[in-house]
């Protein structure tokens, strides 16, 4: 128990029933299990052992933090918990490399499940965390809501009651990390499939199928959204039950089965196996005229037939008759029909339970660790508790049998675990008297003699084996045993207890008796083995009907698992968790004894107990001994020097503990009464406070000196402090200065490195540097570009932006002075930049040359004046002949629609602007162009070749007076022009070093 917590012992009760005085008293013992519940605290230990108490409401002690809280804790260092527990296994695992189970049982409703499931959780946080192991983590969590909905079911005691017995090893490699698991079922309660008492429901599954799934998937199964249409889920009148919401399960256990991969042909498969259950409770039978059972065609053998895969008429046969094997034929045997209504409640009772044990096998494929490595394991065994029913069946005479090997096996791996403790404590071991269940063992599991044996035999047997004939056996082979009674055996008074097809067994936890009604059960199931559905086909091999051995029957089948079990938990270190219900009701708060009381008796506490209080009481490490006590003895306190076996020598010594109460071990003390433990734990309480009055008269002197000694210091500090105020001041001064030179150098140094606090100030100085030197030099002209002051890296994109600003306003204070003239002369330039600039080469020398209005004399223009329009612009040329290229001067003028070729006054040849198809020029230096002339009639003049100085000017004046801007055309090699319509010239340019013009030989004008 933790050591903090003795103190509290007489409000909250022990935290360790080892440390109860009166062990032996069933009174003591519930008391403080009673005190300990009414103060919320449901976990008591008894040793390693830890008793669960369900306390019927949220009590906030299974957060993220709690769970911090007890990891890598020991045991008894905290208050008892289901993680402290959990935890300690898992470090003893890994630090001992061997295999450990915890033990979970109690009765329905004490908790069991919820204690398997705080313990799965508190491993999932707890264990190392990788893609790997969180996958197999989250499977492992999975696997729980699958097996709730098919092996779990509301009980009169308990809605989410498991009824099946579940092992489940969780597999860890050398780090800790789960890596993979296992799980054995047990004794699946098959019963419950066909028949439920009031107030109690069948499996979960089938009502998480009818209120929850989805409609297509209804349609296909044929079922009704209603619970009530169902002889299998409407005989215990609680199909809806407030704290369980069916939706919400459902869509849980699609989203498992689809995390734990399960195909979507084996979750149809499945599901139409629970579909075709529940259409196997609604078939009827009605008497022919002898009085056998019938069968009319009716939905539900339709829906079997096509939900199993198995013909009508097999399942017609199947249903109604027996097959009898008499040499070497069969014959069939017409049931009646109550024979045919047992039957078909066998034959559902035989598909669930199969059914259940392929979902086992298929969620061990899924946890299956592929690492053949050396694993370690924890194994967790949630196994029913013992029951003692009104009327109790088969399944509670497997159920408290196997309550009895695990009893046996208990008492022995208690006893084994206490003896290896006092043998490697060099502590001489006393035998412990207790009650050994061997002989009821014996009884029911003894070969040829016992229960088990006989009911096999009378299984097998032929002839009519009856219930009845079964206890006449049960009679005659157990007459005189001291364990077993029946109406016929028991005496006069005990008779009067006991129904004739009834007998008793007395167990280590009390008298239960058993009805033997239905406790043979021989069915064929030859009629599943023709089935077409998959995992009917697994559960119903074909292989089966041909194997000349005997079929085991399910007693010895549940024995032969218990042993297995038996051996599996051999070879492992056991924990035990035993859980208690405080009432029948489900009422926080409530402490019922009798009901407890008959719980701790048949739970074993008592005697485990016994069996831990045998030798001594308490026993604990020397260090935490001695550590916890040592004020209680001057040579030990503060300090002891020596080891921790010898300072725990010398404090008993002086504590006057008697030979008899307590024993040195080699790494641990033995205490044999807790009264002596109590004592001391006295003596503590009474020792704190002598040292807490120690404690405080040297802080109160601690303090008061160190008053007084401020008081000195502070007259020693006013002395020297006005002092040194001035120099202070002075200093800082320098500091001051100090720090601004070195940030202006260390900012010079890092002036080209990002911004920082380093640079920041010095970067300020510079663009303010900067900013000034450059208002004292800008620019004073538009195209003084080399004037404008270099910046500093720092201001180099300022620098940019201001230089941008800058012309720009120039440049809007150039325009603003310019004359129109002037702007018309700029706009009629920028048309020629736009048409020339970058596509002939001599464009460069034109832009400083300013255009003018004509460039030959007025009498020439006066003359064209008179007889035709105003000319705009002239212009002279030379003009090569079409045939033979003689150069020839001419004049060229514009006008409004025209362009015309003149010769001293002789137009010589006219041009239409409409006319005028465009003008096409090298991308030479030269300064020829063609206008290209549109004309059809063959007397007409072709193209114009033509050599002008002011070319630029002349075709700008052109674009701008005939309005076709787009009309110039920049050629690369040879211009093609018409010298008549339908005949062509060319004009072919090259560079050379002197300028020639002259015809080539191809008859080309070549212009170099």
């Amino acid at each position: 128990m933790s050591l903090g917590s003795l103190t509290a012992r007489d409000r909250v009760g022990l935290q360790d029933f080892v440390l109860l005085e009166a062990y032996t008293s069933e009174s003591a013992f519930l008391e403080n299990l009673r005190k300990r519940f009414h103060e919320n605290l449901i976990y008591t230990y008894i040793g390693t052992l830890l008793v669960s108490v369900n306390p019927y409401k949220e009590l906030g002690i299974y957060t993220k933090k709690q769970m911090d809280i007890y990891m890598g804790v020991n045991l008894f260092e905290l208050p008892p918990h289901i993680y402290a527990l959990a935890d300690n296994v898992y470090r003893t695992m890994l630090t001992e490399s061997n295999n450990h189970f915890i033990l979970i049982s109690g009765e329905s409703g004490a908790g069991k499940t919820e204690a398997s499931k705080k313990i799965l959780q508190f491993y999932a946080v707890s264990c190392p965390s990788t893609k790997l192991m969180d996958n197999v983590r989250d499977r492992l969590l999975l696997s729980n809501p699958v097996l709730e909905a098919f092996g779990n079911a509301k009980t009169l005691k308990n809605d989410n009651s498991s009824r099946f017995g579940k092992y489940m090893d969780i597999q860890f490699d050398h780090v800790g990390g789960a890596v993979g698991g296992h799980i054995l079922s047990y004794l699946l309660e098959k019963s419950r499939v066909v028949h439920q008492n009031h107030g109690e429901r069948n499996f979960h599954i089938f009502y998480q199928l009818v209120e929850g799934g989805e409609e297509d998937l209804l349609r296909w199964l044929g079922l009704q959204r209603n619970c009530q249409q169902y002889s299998y889920l409407v005989q215990g009148e609680c199909a809806k039950v407030s704290s369980i919401n069916d939706k919400t399960d459902w869509k849980t256990v699609r989203k498992a089965l689809t995390v734990i991969e399960f195909s979507e042909s084996n979750v149809e498969s499945l599901f139409a196996i629970i579909a075709s259950v529940l259409h196997l409770g609604n078939v009827k039978f009605i008497a022919d005229s002898r009085g056998y059972a019938t069968l009319n065609s009716s939905p539900e053998i339709h829906w079997l037939s096509k939900l199993l895969g198995i013909p009508t008429q097999v399942i017609q046969v199947g249903l109604t008759h027996r097959k009898i094997a008499a040499r070497s034929e069969e014959v069939l045997s017409p049931f009646t029909i109550d024979h045919a209504v047992y039957a078909r409640d066998a034959l559902a009772k035989a598909i669930y339970g199969r059914t259940f044990t392929w979902l086992v096998n298929m969620l061990n494929e899924s946890l299956a660790n592929k690492d053949s490595s050396r694993k370690t394991v924890i194994g967790l065994l949630d196994i029913y508790g013992f029951e003692v029913f009104n009327v109790n069946s088969f399944e509670q005479f497997c159920i408290n049998y196997c309550n009895e090997k695990l009893q046996q096996l208990f008492i022995q791996l208690t006893l084994k675990s206490e003896q290896e403790e006092y043998e490697m404590e060099g502590i001489e071991w006393e035998p412990v008297p207790y009650f050994n269940n061997k002989i009821i063992c014996d009884l029911v599991e003894e070969k040829f003699k016992g229960i088990i044996a006989v009911l096999d035999e009378e299984c097998l047997r032929p002839g009519e084996a009856t219930d009845m004939t079964f206890l006449e056996k049960l009679e005659e082979k157990m007459a005189g045993h001291p364990h077993f009674i029946t109406h016929k055996l028991a005496d006069q008074k005990t008779r009067k207890t006991l129904e004739r097809g009834d007998f008793r067994l007395l167990h280590y936890a009390g008298e239960v008796t058993y009805c033997v009604d239905h406790v043979l059960t021989i069915f064929h199931l030859q009629v599943m083995r023709q089935s077409k559905n998959a995992i009917v086909q697994l559960c119903f091999p074909t292989t089966e009907p041909d194997s000349k051995k005997r079929p085991e029957t399910v007693a010895t089948q549940f024995k032969s698992s218990l042993v297995g079990l038996t051996e599996i938990l051999m070879s492992k270190e056991p924990w035990y968790v035993r859980c208690i219900k405080p009432n029948e009701g489900k009422q926080p708060g409530s402490f019922d004894d009798v009901l407890v009381r008959h719980q701790v008796k048949y739970l074993g506490l008592m005697e485990h107990l016994r069996v831990r209080r045998a030798g001594f009481a308490y026993r604990r490490r020397y260090q935490i001994f001695l550590q916890r006590y040592k004020p209680l003895c001057p040579d030990t306190w503060p300090n002891w020097k020596g080891t921790a076996a010898e300072g725990v020598q010398c404090l008993v010594k002086h504590l006057g503990f008697k030979p008899d109460e307590y024993k040195m071990g080699r790494t641990k003390i033995f205490i044999r009464h807790p009264r002596t433990l109590f004592a001391t734990e006295d003596a503590f309480e009474v020792c704190k406070h002598e040292l807490a009055t120690r404690i405080q008269a040297k802080y109160k002197g601690y303090r008061v000196k160190g008053h007084y000694m401020r008081q000195r210091e502070a007259a020693t500090t006013i002395e020297t402090c006005w002092r040194g105020l001035k120099a202070r001041r002075e200093r800082q001064k320098r500091a001051w200065a100090v720090k601004v030179i070195k940030k202006f150098i260390k900012g010079f140094m890092t002036r080209n490195q990002p911004v920082s606090v380093d640079n920041s100030e010095y970067l300020d100085y510079v663009r303010q540097n900067y900013l000034t030197r450059l208002k004292e030099s800008l620019p004073k002209t538009v195209l003084d570009q080399n004037t404008w002051l270099t910046p500093p890296p720092i201001m180099k994109e300022a620098s940019e932006m201001l230089r941008k600003l800058y012309t720009r306003y120039m440049v809007r204070k150039y325009i603003q002075g310019m004359t129109t003239e002037r702007k018309a002369q700029l706009q009629i330039k920028g048309l020629t930049s736009s048409l020339f600039k970058g596509r002939k080469e001599n464009y460069p020398h034109s832009v400083s040359r300013p255009f003018v209005d004509t460039r030959i004399k007025i009498n020439v223009q006066t003359k064209v004046i008179s007889f035709h329009a105003f000319p705009q612009y002239s212009v002279p040329v030379v003009k090569y002949d079409r045939n033979g290229f003689r150069p020839r001067f001419r004049q060229l003028i514009y006008t409004g629609t025209a362009a015309y070729l003149v010769e001293e006054a002789k137009i010589k040849q006219r041009v239409q602007f409409n006319q005028l198809k465009g003008v096409s020029v090298s991308n030479l230096s030269d300064n020829f162009f063609i206008l290209h002339i549109q004309s059809e009639d063959i007397k007409q003049k072709g193209d114009l070749v033509l050599q002008c100085d002011h070319i630029f000017e002349a075709l700008t004046k052109l674009c701008l007076v005939a309005n076709k801007e787009n009309c110039i055309n920049v050629v690369q090699g040879s211009i093609k022009f018409d010298i008549q319509p339908g005949r062509e010239g060319f004009v072919d340019f090259k560079s050379g070093q002197e300028t020639m013009i002259y015809r080539a030989k191809n008859g080309h004008l070549m212009v170099v």
